[in-house]
């Protein structure tokens, strides 16, 4: 028996024993091919021998070394790398262990920061529904998945949450996409003006919207319109690329695309690959300087910060990114996996959107294609689909809410960025077969 809490009690998972490339090998020999990198984690596929023999390397030299006593060079070159390659002012790098970590030091940087800065009074986070930022109470908080956050709202901070950039379902007919991009950024300033400008200290988005709608990207001129409100005002901009940054979207960091640069960036899943749990907080010079020329510390900290083996991992897979071409590579593959998914399911009539950015691609399923309407929450669409998935060999990643919380169903595509043309179509017709299956399946 085992004593291993699991994700779901009810249904246990079996075993993984190996990996190579694109695939996982369980205890009884059978592949499945990862078309979700996990959770948009596995950029570079399972057991790359150069990220390995970095953490070798590391563990062999200093495993660990609390950043309350010691930095380590491995974190000091990964933190000089990313910043080598950000955006704007971006200039200084806080490594932490996960994307919900992330977060968090953000959130709490932003207020410091304002506290530190004689204002005190800028206490209010603003964020956007269907959002997804972590798990930790304060991320959870700001994120806006009601299914994750029902449960434990009376322990949340209060967050104002404003209407996610969610094209297919939000634009109304009248409106050009440029027109509905401005209508929904207008709801920031609005959201700020009702909460009291002097009250707000930041805003907190992802660039492209992963686990809660499925890959959705703003419309041309939304984040440009965020970031001038955000300056108008004085509230910082946080841009969350946990899951869609890192080269996901074939970008490095995935606000590039939408031209525009945060005052705070919170990266991780892609930083490792999988190899070594990080993340990564990078704020600019600006909000830096003003902490260190006052208290000169950061009231924050979790104890493997920085963590030497996990940095050495980190540092090589980033130097991979860039110097291997493996970026432009997302983006290529992206493009192949875009055409293979409208080639097979444009016309299909319970495929109502296929969107995303590079190797991040999502599809939204309806019971009625022409008016929208998604399945009854009842039918457990992306539940039985990830099963049948699974079934069928391939990991992906499936969720259900996608509308308000409850209704409405998606799934997100995400395969490392070595894969090749053939495993990109054993994707496809591995998930078509998947569709099919649960589709024929009474609810």
């Amino acid at each position: 028996m085992s004593k291993t809490f699991p994700r779901n009690m009810k249904n246990l998972p079996p075993t993984a024993v190996s990996a190579q490339g694109c695939y996982i090998y369980d205890k009884s020999g059978k592949p499945y091919l990862d078309g979700s990198g996990g959770a948009a984690v596995s950029c570079l596929g399972h057991a790359d021998p150069d990220i390995i023999a970095a953490i070798k390397a590391q563990a062999d030299q200093l495993s660990f070394a609390h950043t309350g006593f010691f930095t380590s060079e491995p974190a000091e070159e990964l933190s000089e790398l990313l910043i080598k390659h950000a955006p704007g002012e971006l200039d200084r790098v806080y490594l932490v262990s996960g994307g919900s970590e992330s977060t968090e030091a953000a959130i709490k940087l932003a207020r410091q920061f304002h506290i530190e800065n004689g204002q005190p009074e800028r206490k209010h986070l603003i964020a956007r529904k269907q959002s997804y930022h972590g798990n930790t109470l304060g991320s959870l908080a700001a994120g806006g998945n009601e299914w994750r956050r029902k449960q434990f709202s009376p322990l949340l901070i209060n967050v104002s949450h404003i209407s996610p950039c969610y094209e297919y379902i939000l634009r109304e007919e009248t409106e050009t996409a440029y027109e509905y991009g401005q209508r929904m950024a207008q709801e920031l300033e609005d959201e700020i003006l009702r909460l009291g400008p002097e009250t707000v200290m930041a805003f907190m988005a992802e660039p492209v919207v992963g686990a809660t709608l499925g890959a959705v990207p703003a419309v041309d001129g939304y984040f440009q319109k965020i970031r001038k409100i955000c300056n108008q005002y004085g509230v910082l901009l946080v841009l969350d690329e946990v899951m869609c940054g890192m080269g996901r979207t074939g970008y490095l960091y995935a606000c590039d695309a939408e031209q525009v640069s945060p005052d705070i960036l919170c990266i991780a899943k892609g930083l490792g690959a999988g190899y070594q749990p990080i993340g990564a907080m990078l704020c600019t010079s600006e909000i830096y300087q003003c902490i260190e020329t006052g208290s000169g510390l950061f009231q924050h900290g979790h104890t493997y910060l920085g963590h030497p083996v996990a940095a050495a991992a980190a540092r090589s897979v980033v130097k991979k990114l860039v110097e291997n071409d493996l970026i432009d590579r997302a983006a290529e593959k992206g493009k192949k996996l875009s055409e293979l998914l409208e080639s097979k399911f444009s016309q299909h009539p319970n495929v109502g959107d296929i969107r995303g950015r590079g190797l991040f691609q999502g599809l939204e399923f309806v019971e009625d294609r022409e008016a929208k309407q998604p399945f009854d929450s009842g039918h457990k669409f992306a539940a039985r689909l990830k099963a049948n998935a699974f079934e069928a060999g391939l990991i992906c990643y499936p969720m259900s809410g996608t509308r308000d919380g409850k209704n409405g169903d998606h799934v997100l595509l995400a395969p490392p960025f070595i894969i090749e043309d053939s495993q990109l179509d054993e994707l496809v017709e591995k998930l078509d077969t998947a569709i099919t299956e649960t589709l024929g399946q009474p609810a």
